[in-house]
């Protein structure tokens, strides 16, 4: 099989670290770039030494020029807690980045990958959430500059597809967790994963009964990879995530008991335009990539809380 050349940027992040191991062991060239705001040389640095891995420091809202088959455009803040300290640069790489992006794919005839997110839906009044649903989002929120930008990033790629004809894919990506999570995100599995073992006290906002749905890293790699191998003819935008549907308490009694605290619970007030239900409807995925997630909550929380484990 001939080894293709791949670019991904926010190559050093989470999902980009496990996504340039996953086509380094398929056998590609693997390209990252990152400027390291929220990603971390140390989800790479285990990569360093295979000869067809390339790190490249890069912000992805100035221009980038490189010869590759494909490219996943993963680069962006994806953390309330991160995408709110600098909100014009949030905007700024899903927007200026994606047009970065989508004229190079143009120019080099490269297929590319959108990481969008389960964030367009807003906070949804159709539940589950099901690919031809518009969302529910405040324009002007706090969460604004991540929730709109993607949006605007849809609309890009679907454009450029339409009036350039750039081969295209575009994944909503629903919470996702596992090993390389950065303990300080805010993203509650990383922050109830910390706190419990630390012995502090868990935080919950609101009630804890609003809902989520959690996709082991692994599985939505494997999305991610199925969706960038179907033919021309299907773009998306395709749900990734795990139908599964927990609510924060539930996810904050299992922490609890895989890890053996005693942390206590305590409730502080629900942040502005916190979605109360998020569930994808992943019907589309199982027919058009035959994607389906295999890791269970228990089971990819075990695997979570012994990387964390590690350094806490």
């Amino acid at each position: 099989m001939m080894k293709k050349k791949i670019l991904i940027t926010g190559g050093a992040g989470f999902l980009g670290s496990h996504l340039a191991e996953r086509l380094l062991n398929e056998g590609n060239e693997v390209i990252c770039v990152d400027n390291y705001f929220t990603g971390n040389k140390d989800n790479i640095v285990h990569l360093l030494k295979n000869p067809y891995f390339e790190m490249i420091r890069h912000d992805i809202t100035m221009p980038f020029y490189i010869e590759v088959d494909e490219i996943y455009n993963l680069a962006c803040p994806a953390s309330p807690i991160q995408y709110q300290v600098n909100p014009i640069k949030t905007i700024k790489t899903s927007v200026s980045g994606s047009l970065n992006m989508l004229g190079l794919a143009k120019r080099i005839k490269a297929k590319i990958l959108q990481a969008s997110t389960s964030e367009v839906y807003g906070d949804p009044k159709i539940h589950p959430q099901k690919e031809d649903y518009w969302g529910h989002v405040n324009p002007i929120g706090y969460r604004a500059c991540y929730d709109e930008g993607k949006r605007c990033a849809e609309a890009l790629f679907i454009n450029y597809y339409r009036q350039n004809n750039v081969r295209i894919k575009i994944a909503r990506i629903f919470n996702t967790y596992g090993p390389r999570m950065d303990a300080n995100d805010g993203r509650v599995v990383s922050n109830f994963i910390v706190q419990a073992l630390k012995g502090d006290s868990i935080t919950i906002y609101g009630d804890g009964k609003q809902s989520r749905s959690f996709c082991y890293v692994d599985d939505m790699i494997d999305g991610f990879i199925r969706l960038m191998n179907t033919g021309d003819k299907f773009i998306g935008p395709v749900n990734l995530g795990n139908p599964y549907e927990f609510t924060i308490l539930e996810l904050a009694e299992k922490v609890l008991n895989l890890t053996h605290s005693d942390s206590r619970l305590v409730y502080k007030p629900l942040p502005k335009d916190d979605p109360v239900k998020r569930q994808p409807d992943i019907s589309l995925a199982k027919k058009e990539l035959s994607w389906l997630p295999s890791v269970q909550l228990d089971e990819g929380l075990k695997k979570t809380i012994n990387y964390f484990r590690s350094f806490i």
